[in-house]
């Protein structure tokens, strides 16, 4: 289902295309992926899992929560941020979290206790997009690599709905919480998040 108030279709804005290959750059080094080849992935998964989801296809230059919330008149408390957090010491663990935009994950105290590790923190945006497969400001709990657990914070479950990223900048999905708390990888975790700085 498409969003009547977001655009209507990915061809109103230009895949996030691959970068030409540099004259130095060895044979088979990895490219960046492609909005189409990004969300064939997500979009497989989202149908499978949440079949009664909403696309809302959107400007990327507006893929920000904060600026997709304003721009779009969607309410921050029904967005979710999915943050990929990593352990600061070898073995690297990681973990994906879904936080209410309005809210601010507890990485240093119930995710890193949680992952039972000394210290953690938030991926840096390559690691993460290396990691994913998806593009900054568009990381979603659907088509995670297999192994990566996903934290969903319990506050979540109590909305209406919420809105994810669709793995590209361009896409989000309005999808019911409950289908959240039933992917594989799932745990509803409470404390996940805290109230955001005054």
């Amino acid at each position: 289902m498409t969003s009547p108030h977001a655009e209507p279709s990915p061809d109103d804005h230009p895949a996030e295309a691959p970068e030409a290959p540099a004259a130095n750059e060895p044979p088979g080094a990895a490219r960046p992926l492609d909005a189409d080849t990004i969300e064939a992935r997500v979009l497989a998964a989202v149908d499978a899992h949440a079949p009664d989801h909403e696309r809302l296809w959107i400007d990327p230059a507006h893929a920000a929560t904060e600026d997709f919330c304003a721009i779009y008149d969607e309410p921050p408390e029904e967005s979710g941020n999915c943050i990929l957090v990593a352990s600061r010491t070898e073995p690297r663990r990681h973990v994906a979290c879904i936080v209410q935009a309005t809210r601010q994950l507890d990485v240093n105290k119930t995710v890193r206790k949680w992952m039972g590790v000394r210290k953690a923190s938030f991926a840096p945006p390559e690691e993460t997009t290396a990691l994913t497969g998806m593009l900054p400001d568009g990381v979603t709990p659907f088509a995670l690599p297999e192994g990566i657990p996903l934290l969903i914070d319990a506050p979540i479950l109590d909305l209406p709905r919420v809105v994810v990223g669709g793995g590209s900048r361009r896409l989000k999905l309005a999808v019911a919480p409950s289908d959240l708390a039933a992917l594989p990888a799932a745990h509803v975790i409470e404390g996940l998040s805290r109230p955001m700085p005054a």
